[in-house]
């Protein structure tokens, strides 16, 4: 039989620096796992050092898989959004440098492979595949990058991902800052519809946690796999937790913004043990 897939799950890291004196979760010592996720904003306001130093972080990990993709603060990684926004002082070329060096050689040396939005397939040296849908993009949000229109519909999630990792949240899923639902109500509707099993993302720094969203039978799959699921904090002692997942009928929900609410680095990534199937 094979084991879980172990996925390590952090996001909103804003220019985090490792510094093993302090007690920051992300500071101690991260488990060997088969793949990271990091569902962006790997700066607080881009730029080629931060970049840089985005990857000098995720380097640390030990993963055969780092899947990252951009946040609302990884400004130039948005071309359109940084031809549009040039200011005086910044360099026209950025974001085809930032591109670069999130795609280069220096991303190689770290292991990480830098996703733009659409539907991506990878295969563990297991044997085991899994289908992985990314978006940075999230409704606008005091003009930054990869916003679009809160009315806007532009979610079209093919029905085989098995996860779904996107910036923003969707509305109702660990979105709420002052009683106020921040998420995406489209993208809400689109992960009802495609169900995936794993829903992972940051921006909402107040809303860090877990969820599982039961979905109503109708639209579910009949008879689908039952799959144990545990989770826990990683960097942090202490017991985790467990649940049943089943395909067409749940999925968890992950907001894993490493950042708290007064941007200080305490919350802790997500270590999940997920049962995938291989090919």
């Amino acid at each position: 039989m094979t084991p879980p897939t172990k996925f390590l799950i952090l996001s909103d890291t804003h220019n985090f620096e490792h510094d093993a004196s302090k007690a920051y979760p992300l500071c101690q010592p991260m488990p060997k796992v088969n793949v990271v996720l990091h569902c962006g904003d790997l700066t607080y306001i881009g730029g080629l050092p931060s970049y840089r130093k985005a990857l000098k972080m995720l380097d640390r990990f030990d993963a055969e898989f780092k899947l990252v993709i951009a946040g609302n603060h990884d400004v130039s990684l948005d071309g359109e959004y940084w031809r549009a926004s040039l200011g005086k002082e910044d360099d026209p070329d950025e974001h085809d440098k930032a591109v670069e060096l999130m795609t280069g050689r220096d991303a190689e040396a770290a292991n990480v492979t830098y996703l733009t939005e659409g539907l991506h397939t990878f295969t563990l040296k297991s044997g085991v595949s899994f289908n992985i849908f990314v978006s940075p993009y999230q409704p606008e949000f005091c003009n930054w990058a990869f916003g679009y229109k809160h009315n806007e519909d532009r979610w079209n999630i093919p029905p085989n991902a098995d996860i779904v990792m996107t910036h923003g949240p969707p509305q109702g899923s660990l979105d709420v800052v002052r009683d106020s639902h921040l998420g995406c109500a489209q993208l809400a509707k689109a992960i009802e519809k495609t169900r995936p099993l794993l829903h992972c993302f940051g921006h909402i720094h107040e809303g860090y946690g877990v969820d599982l969203k039961n979905w109503d039978q109708e639209g579910g799959k009949k008879d689908g796999e039952q799959l144990p699921v545990k989770f826990s904090r990683a960097g942090i002692d202490g017991p985790g937790g467990r649940l049943m997942l089943k395909r067409g009928e749940s999925t968890l929900m992950i907001n894993a913004a490493i950042m708290n609410d007064h941007n200080k680095p305490e919350n802790a990534p997500w270590l999940i043990e997920l049962p995938l199937s291989g090919d």
